[in-house]
């Protein structure tokens, strides 16, 4: 034959042995050949491309990831927030990888077994398996590994939940993915659950191949449980299983972290050493050196800080001054040299080029000593710059923004009565020291603007310099890289406007220029307006508003041409224009004096507790200005300053001087009433007693009890938290009686002395609608009532009033639980519904919301029925549950499709849905079927026949990569897998399957395929055969001899002499070895582990050197080791 005609021939051959292969590996059959088949496929197709979008996920999440050295790093980058985006797309990939290769490749089907066979241990593990695809596990693991390092740990834990159940018998899996499984419930901060899984695998014992997993779970586990000792020794352990350098590295940064919060220095510098030896990136490595500094500054301080003065010279850490100077500023601390450690941290904060965590942990210290020695102003400047600089998940963040926000209103008022008494000074000094002392603050001045000046040049300069370097030859290059260029001079790539200094200086700058000081204060520019005008105003005419325009303009020209000298502030002129000389500017500054010592010293006492410096303030008030207008006031909070003090004999010398100066003083009134003490201990619980009594007796008509408590509330709690709601239903109350004039009065007061009060609108409102002519109704209606309230009205648009609730039953329904907040235990209602939905409806996946509405009302939403059938089975089902309905006792159930959830509460109340449903939803027959227990989707999974383009593509390849996802899973997340088919057996009841006979090894050098044996009857004889009387015994002299392959597969296998019959033996396929037991190791007759055999005593070294290797489905660190 000639040469195309044997190709031909072999083509052909090759298309039907693969058709014949194919064929006979449908997940519907569980045969070596099909197990074989479905992880050979899974492995190097799908889950190979999964496992590469995985490892560049992995790649770009490393390289992108900053660590924040200032704070204790996390085990894993997710657990930095800022780092949870990073290479979430392919993460994503590797999902939908992992998805496509459990749900083409799982084998669910339990394999039969021969009658009559005795079962071992090993053999009843096997069959009560629930996956036979031995690979398939690695799927599972890459998909949830992938949705653990994506952040998406809810998926994760779901994912890692149903692999421990599906690998249950499985030590090995099962160790990995509860390991996992700990590790995503530490990550959210579940710390119970994950202490719970620990617990249950504790009592268990933990698989050998898992054991690595549990290192890495317990050292999390111990780092955010705050344990360090504990988390050391699995620390260690985990380094030495860490293959990345860049990873290790951060891991000894971490152990050096750790060693340090226990408190020992020694190991915790070693540890940072072995970081540097690593040779890390220099960020890492920087850090390393700087932290090694710390440790060791106790007993080598003046050497450490030389060594931090060299770092800082040192061009390039020109980027990390804050921080050599915030270690600077440490160890000074640590030596008591307070005054030093400032210094250094202000160097630190002049010199830093950045804007991030590392410079806002400086001021957040920085500010922390100025307040501790009561340096409240520069404490006020360093907040409030670190406050968005640093995170807010930072533990210390909330006791840092209250400093900052108590500063914002105290330091305005500490600096006035400063800069007021330093002007009075001046006003008193002879000229010539006066102006001297101006010319001081003058060439003070202009020195820092010469300093500024020359930081933005050198940084201009710097900029400049790197741009031209980074210039391109080309002109239209040039010319696009300038465009893409950032405005402000020395703004970095890629970072935010206002991270830059130098631009926030500039903007500083020009808007001073523009506006002057302006205090920070919201709608600065704006003059505020109340809800309701208590004047009547009237009405101006067209010219009268030109004129009044004129005149605002006409002022507006004569102050933007102030004189030159004042407005300069490197002029005498400026400064002695602020001298108060004349007695009208005194008293002008005086008034700001004793403005400020009353606010700073009530905010002193109240909000800093630093009852001092609130005493100082307030004593100064009253002895040097008596003529303040609030003097009362001052007196009931020195009264109050001595009772905290424990000087009864001061406090009651101020109760005095109220009674003397002033009789007739609310606060008068209040420190003598006898009812003082007890109001003051109990007068919150008695006031509110109070207030829900008055309610109560309104909502009854009883108009005289209400009058009666409001009178109380007025004379015995006027400064009470309730007294606007008293105000108001006490003004109701009066209307109900038929005096509209007190009602109204009574609204006026509350809109005046409670503008922030929620019932001032309302009361606003109902003033205006008086004041445009409408009339006053009494009338009885219920406060409480939100389920007849709405809150669209008459006088909206056309469209919103036109639409009304549809009766359409065959649309996506809701059940919807409503409650007041305070009548239903919330948490354990939403427990109950996700446990009852989770145990009941294995099928179905049920979206469970709770919002609130407009009138305070809390919605339960359970969404996801497909039509009202499956919405009212659920809902009535729902309430039989004894525990759910002991809940709902105070909540109201609606079952309600999602068009007329729309216009619930706005165009229509609950009772009008009430209604409508009565009418039109109520008389409706529903299924008697359940339909719940179906899945929304059904989709039957075909087996693919290979298309002649598929068969030359696998015969060119020897296989095929996926390239994209065809069969896309369920909306859901869940995978339809072929359920199992129950055969009937004829043989005593068992199921009879065919057991391959071990074939005698072959050393010829060629490659022996076992195939799966055909049969021609519904039940699949043994590969063995009934017939072993037919087997004859090979001789002695024939063990080594070479066996062929039968070509009839019916036939049985020749046995060997001394053959075990029911022990099944991994085959020899060439010179590698392909098993599908995991755990099992294939060993020969003598229990050993079995190798290739040797050919001849001459090659018996080489053979020795060059094992056969076994590919193991059940070692998962072959493929993704270090990721």
């Amino acid at each position: 034959m000639r040469l195309w005609q044997l190709r031909y021939v072999a083509f052909l051959i090759q298309i039907i042995i693969l058709l014949f292969l194919v064929s006979g590996c449908s997940t519907q059959k569980n045969t070596a050949r099909s197990r074989w088949w479905h992880a050979f496929n899974a492995r190097y197709n799908t889950y190979y491309n999964g496992t590469v979008a995985y490892i560049d996920a992995s790649l770009e999440k490393e390289n992108g990831h900053q660590d924040n050295f200032t704070e204790l790093l996390p085990l894993y980058p997710v657990g930095s927030k800022s780092s949870r985006e990073l290479g979430k797309a392919n993460f994503e990939r590797a999902v939908e990888k992992s998805k496509k290769a459990i749900k083409l490749h799982s084998i669910k089907k339990r394999p039969e077994w021969r009658s009559g066979k005795r079962k071992t241990a090993k053999d009843r593990e096997w069959l009560n398996r629930k996956e036979y695809n031995p690979f398939l596990w690695k799927a599972w693991m890459l998909m949830g590994r992938a949705q653990f390092h994506s952040g998406a740990f809810d998926e994760a834990v779901s994912t890692f939940s149903y692999m421990s159940r599906l690998y249950q018998t499985q030590p090995s899996i099962y160790g990995r993915a509860r390991a996992w499984l700990a590790k995503s419930y530490i990550e959210q901060g579940w710390l119970y659950d994950a202490e719970d899984v620990i617990r249950n695998m504790e009592r268990d014992s933990v698989h050998w191949q898992a054991q690595k997993e549990w290192d890495y779970t317990y050292t999390d586990y111990y780092i955010h449980t705050k344990e360090y000792a504990k988390a050391i020794p699995y620390l260690r352990k985990v380094i030495k299983h860490e293959m990345r350098r860049r990873q290790k590295a951060r891991q000894y940064f971490l152990l050096g972290q750790l060693y340090e919060a226990i408190n020992q220095k020694e190991l915790a510098y070693q540890a940072y050493r072995r970081v540097i030896r690593l040779h890390p990136p220099y960020q890492i490595e920087f850090n390393a050196r700087i932290a090694m500094t710390k440790v060791m500054a106790g007993t080598q301080g003046h050497q450490m800080i030389r060594k931090l003065h060299r770092m800082a010279a040192n061009d390039n850490n020109k980027d990390y001054l804050d921080q050599v100077y915030y270690a600077i500023g440490n160890i000074y601390l640590g030596q008591k040299d307070t005054l030093r450690a400032i210094d250094a941290f202000e160097e630190g904060n002049k010199r830093a080029t950045r804007s991030g965590i590392e410079k806002g942990v400086l001021l957040l210290k920085l500010g922390d000593l100025y307040w501790n020695r009561e340096k409240y102003d520069d404490a006020k400047r360093c907040y409030g710059e670190a406050i968005g600089l640093l995170d807010k998940d930072r533990e210390d963040y909330g006791q840092m923004a209250r400093r900052s926000e108590i500063l914002d209103e105290l330091v305005p008022y500490t600096n006035a009565v400063q800069l007021q008494d330093s002007l009075q000074v001046l006003a008193k000094m002879p000229e010539a020291q006066r102006n001297a002392a101006i010319d001081r603050v003058i060439k003070a001045l202009k020195k820092k603007e010469k300093e500024e000046a020359d930081l933005l040049a050198m940084q201009s300069t710097r900029q400049e310099s790197q741009d031209d370097f980074n210039t391109p030859f080309d002109p239209q290059e040039r010319m696009t890289k300038r465009n893409t260029l950032p405005n402000v001079n020395g703004q970095r790539s890629g970072e935010w406007y206002f991270y830059n200094p130098m631009a926030v200086n500039q903007g500083k700058t020009a808007f001073q220029r523009l506006w002057g000081k302006r205090e920070n204060v919201d709608n600065w520019q704006r003059i505020n307006k109340t809800v309701v005008s208590l004047e009547q105003q009237q009405e101006l005419s067209e010219l009268q508003l030109d004129s009044i325009r004129q005149q605002e303009n006409m002022e507006d020209s004569l102050q933007q041409v102030p004189d030159s000298a004042q407005s300069d502030p490197h002029q005498r002129a400026f400064y002695l224009a602020q001298i108060p000389f004349t007695p009208d500017q005194v008293a002008a500054s005086n008034q700001l004096i004793m403005d400020g010592l009353y606010h700073a010293g009530v905010i002193f006492k109240d909000k800093l507790d630093n009852l001092r410096l609130g005493e100082k303030a307030l004593r100064r008030l009253v002895e040097q200005y008596p003529t303040y207008e609030h003097m009362d006031l001052a007196y009931y909070h020195l009264y109050l300053l001595y009772s905290r003090l424990h000087q009864p004999t001061l406090a009651n010398g101020y109760v005095q001087r109220l009674k003397t100066q002033f009789p007739k003083s609310e606060w008068t009134v209040l420190l003598t009433d006898p009812y003082f003490q007890e109001n003051a201990k109990l007068g919150v619980h008695i006031e509110d007693s109070i207030y829900a009594a008055t309610y109560n007796a309104f909502k009854a008509d009883r108009y005289d009890e209400v009058l009666a408590n409001t009178h109380i509330s007025e004379t015995r709690f006027p400064l009470g938290a309730n007294r606007d709601k008293f105000l108001f239903i006490g003004g109701l109350g009066k209307l109900n009686r038929g005096d509209a004039t007190q009602c109204l009065a009574d609204l006026h007061t509350l809109v005046e002395k409670y503008p922030e009060s929620k019932l001032s609108p309302l009361a606003g409102m109902i003033i205006n609608g008086v004041q445009a002519g409408r009339k006053l109704r009494g009338g009885k209606f219920d406060i409480g009532d939100v389920w007849s309230r709405r809150a669209a009205v008459l006088s909206d648009s056309d469209s919103i009033a036109k639409r009304t609730f549809s009766n359409e039953r065959n649309t996506n329904f809701t059940v919807m639980i409503a409650y007041h907040p305070d009548s239903v235990n919330e948490n354990q209602l939403l427990y109950r519904v996700a446990k009852y939905n989770f145990t009941q409806y294995v099928v179905r996946n049920f979206d469970v919301v709770i919002t609130q509405d407009d009138f305070g009302l809390h919605l339960m939403k359970i969404a996801g029925f497909l039509n009202f059938d499956e919405a009212l089975q659920y809902a009535r089902a729902f309430h039989k549950q004894r525990a759910l309905a002991s809940l709902l006792k105070h909540a109201r159930t609606f079952v309600i499709s999602d068009v007329n959830l729309e216009l619930l509460g706005t165009n229509f109340s609950y009772d009008d849905y009430d209604k409508y449903y009565t009418k039109h939803f109520a008389p409706l027959k529903i299924s008697t079927f359940q339909l719940l227990t179906e899945p929304t989707e059904v989709k039957t999974q075909a087996q693919p026949k290979p298309t002649l383009e598929e068969v030359d593509r696998l015969l060119d390849d020897a296989t095929f990569i996926d390239n994209g996802l065809e069969n896309k899973p369920l909306d859901s997340g869940t995978y339809v897998l072929p359920e199992e088919v129950d055969k009937t057996s004829n043989h005593q009841g068992g199921t009879i399957v065919p057991v391959e006979q071990p074939k005698k090894e072959s050393n010829s050098g060629e490659t022996v395929i076992p195939l799966a044996p055909r049969t021609t009857s519904k039940t699949p004889l043994p590969a063995d055969s009934a017939k072993t009387k037919s087997t004859k015994p090979l001789p002695a002299n024939a063990k080594n001899s070479p066996q062929k392959v039968p070509t009839q597969p019916v036939q049985p296998a020749k046995a060997k002499s001394k053959q075990e019959p029911n022990k099944q033996q991994p085959q020899r396929v060439g010179e590698t070895i392909i098993y599908f037991e995991d755990g099992k190791t294939a060993k020969d007759k003598t229990g050993k582990p079995k190798t290739a055999d040797k050919t001849t005593d001459k090659n018996k070294k080489k053979k020795k050197k060059a094992e056969p290797k076994v590919i193991d489905f059940g070692d998962e660190y072959y493929d993704l080791e270090g990721f």
